[in-house]
């Protein structure tokens, strides 16, 4: 069995691994200054080379290599980066327009070289020496202009010995913001493509797993329709398995170059906002006692009007809002986060699996988030750069979180098998001996018949006087603390049910040990029955109960009874009680009886208990004794 002290563990073994799944850029340690970036010391056939640093950058400017010279250069900025966080003129610049880049690159060799080019927002045309060797969708100075694509590529081209000039033009008014998050790698062109291919190999290994993982568990839901978990967690991994097309490598754009951008990006953009509400009503289908159903509806109801607004806004906008809903999913990992350790502290049973495997899926889902978000920059830690890679991260976190579901519901049904056929042979040993068993029952059976006759009159003489002990305190002729403990259980459900408030009443009788004292305890057994029967006498409801709780301390249970009501029936009856005039001079505020009562009220719900009840009651006891006596103290929750 797994233990639970693994578990933080193997989620940060995780980490390194989702970290270095697939080959990785050479680290050269070196990036573009002022749009130059020396290459003569690497041997770029065999590696793989980040082209990152400050390029040179030209706004609202879509230059051809033989006409860059003559544009107005506005700076060297960081690259890759959304050109939102450019600043010229002491000004941001905005997401949509248009622009030129430009890197300088100096290679040693006249050799093949490639480029591999993740996706640009939106469009985009690149020129190597003044060739132009790769373009995506159609570039404009306006939306009606252009025409948005996503497609990675990888191109070829001649690399001189020397100086080696890229131009990139783009433009974007599609997205809120422009420009480029990942980097255009440098290399030969087979570790290119071996890059590449990888990629997209393991994009379709998690897409063909999360499919089947998605048909395997709809098909348990339509052959048994009372439990809905596998139902929500069927379409969950449909979701993820869609959007798996559409990250990463992107195979989908891969197989599809001339898909719809707009529908493209309000799919992937759809199966984000629906995952979220899905996979909470799956935790809260297979583990209801520790999901608020409130937090459930307020995450469906976010995630329909986000969808509306995807669905019907123009992807600019949709985009923008964006990180709002990054922002919630944050504080969703956070609550399910928080839920899972609560799950694993209580050790449900069948929970490890469970509990692992959403602490691994919440893990990959943040990483993903961070890595998609504004947030993340270049001046973080290598160790936190090395984790905030890709965005395929959550899709392998499903992915395993999906087998290890599947190993709980394999390991389930494993032991009902198991059940069944020790049932069966159980059943099979009893019907090969039935006859016998028969005879013997039926002796047996004989036996216990003339016993239970000839004890059945003395039962039924002692039964009434043992019920009436048992439920009844022998004193006062209330009910005992016995028969309160039955009653507070029903009538908290019943209160839980109809969402009706219950209120209590503690009372102690002031200075009774010195009554006893002074008088004798018979005197105070005396007294005491006076206090009960005027307790009791006093109540009208017959669902209300009086109860000697022990001693001289009483307890009234009041159903349906707010807060100010109960603190009224407290002053009626302490003031019944001082109105008896019982003398009590051993009494320090007055020379008659007087009572004490600690009052409280609670509206049950799964997260409080009856006990609450009586420790708050309790303590406004403790609190009206502590602080004069003869005198009702009410204290909340």
């Amino acid at each position: 069995m797994i233990k639970a002290r693994l578990l933080l563990p193997t989620i940060i073994l995780m980490l390194f691994l989702l970290g270095g799944c697939s080959a990785q850029p050479t680290e050269i340690g070196k990036k573009a200054e002022n749009g130059l970036l020396d290459l003569t010391q690497y041997d770029l056939k065999n590696q793989i080379i980040p082209l990152d640093g400050d390029w040179a950058f030209y706004w609202n400017q879509l230059l051809e290599p033989d006409s860059i010279e003559k544009g107005a250069l506005d700076g060297y900025f960081a690259f890759p980066s959304s050109w939102n966080k450019y600043e010229i003129d002491d000004k941001n610049i905005p997401g949509t327009g248009y622009a030129t880049y430009r890197l300088i690159f100096t290679t040693s060799e006249n050799e093949i070289l490639a480029l591999k080019i993740p996706k640009v927002r939106t469009a985009y045309r690149l020129f190597v020496n003044g060739n132009l060797i790769a373009t995506a969708g159609t570039l404009g100075i306006s939306q009606n202009a252009m025409v948005p694509q996503y497609l990675p590529q990888i191109v070829s081209f001649a690399a001189l010995p020397g100086d080696n000039e890229i131009v990139l033009q783009m433009s974007n008014f599609y997205m809120s913001s422009g420009g480029l998050l990942s980097s255009i790698l440098l290399g030969g062109e087979a570790p290119l493509l071996a890059l590449r291919y990888n990629g997209l190999a393991y994009n379709l290994f998690l897409f063909g797993a999360l499919m089947m993982m998605g048909i395997y568990h709809l098909a348990l839901f339509f052959f048994r329709k009372k439990d809905r978990a596998p139902l929500y967690f069927g379409l969950f991994c449909l979701l993820v398995a869609i959007r798996t097309l559409m990250i990463g490598e992107s195979f989908l754009y891969f197989a599809m170059p001339n898909l719809d951008f707009v529908i493209a990006r309000k799919i992937q953009t759809l199966t984000y906002y629906l995952g979220a509400p899905l996979i909470l009503l799956f935790f809260r289908a297979i583990l209801p006692d520790y999901f608020d159903l409130r937090i459930i509806k307020t995450v469906m109801i976010l995630s329909i009007a986000y969808t509306a607004v995807v669905i019907m806004a123009p992807t600019n906008i949709y985009t923008a809002i964006n990180p709002l809903y990054q922002i919630w999913t944050i504080f969703l990992i956070i609550y399910l986060f928080a839920m899972l350790l609560k799950i694993a502290g209580h050790k449900e049973k069948n929970s490890i699996l469970i509990v692992l495997g959403g602490l691994i899926m919440i893990t990959t889902v943040l990483i993903d988030t961070i890595t998609l978000s504004p947030w993340i920059n270049d001046s973080w830690p290598p160790l936190l750069m090395m984790i905030f890679q890709g965005d395929a991260n959550s899709s392998t976190g499903q992915l395993i979180f999906a087998v290890l579901y599947s190993l709980l519901l394999a390991k389930n049904f494993s032991e009902s098998l198991e059940y069944r056929t020790s049932m069966g042979e159980k059943l099979s040993e009893i019907n090969d001996h039935l006859d016998d068993l028969v005879a013997t029952r039926t002796r047996e059976l004989t036996t216990a018949n003339q016993k239970v006759e000839q004890q059945n009159f003395e039962l039924e003489q002692i039964n009434h006087e043992l019920q009436r002990l048992s439920l009844r305190d022998p004193l006062t002729e209330l009910w005992n603390r016995r028969k309160y403990d039955e009653t507070i259980v029903l009538e908290w459900q019943r209160c839980l049910r109809q969402q009706r408030p219950i209120s209590l009443l503690f009372i102690d009788v002031d200075y009774f040990k010195n009554y006893n004292d002074l008088y004798g305890h018979v005197a105070g057994d005396a007294t005491l029955i006076k206090i009960g029967d005027t307790l009791r006498t006093a109540l009208s409801r017959p669902t209300d109960m009086v109860v000697r709780y022990g001693g001289e301390e009483f307890i009234v249970l009041l159903s349906e009874i707010k807060k100010d009501q109960a603190i009224q029936h407290a002053n009626r009856l302490r003031k019944k009680i001082e109105a008896l005039a019982i003398l009590h001079e051993g009494s320090v505020i007055k020379n008659c009886i007087t009572i004490s009562i600690g009052v409280a009220t609670l509206l049950p719900d799964h997260h409080c208990h009856h006990e609450d009840l009586v420790k708050i009651a309790d303590k406004a006891l403790y609190l009206a004794k502590s602080t004069g006596r003869n005198q009702v103290v009410y204290l909340d929750k």
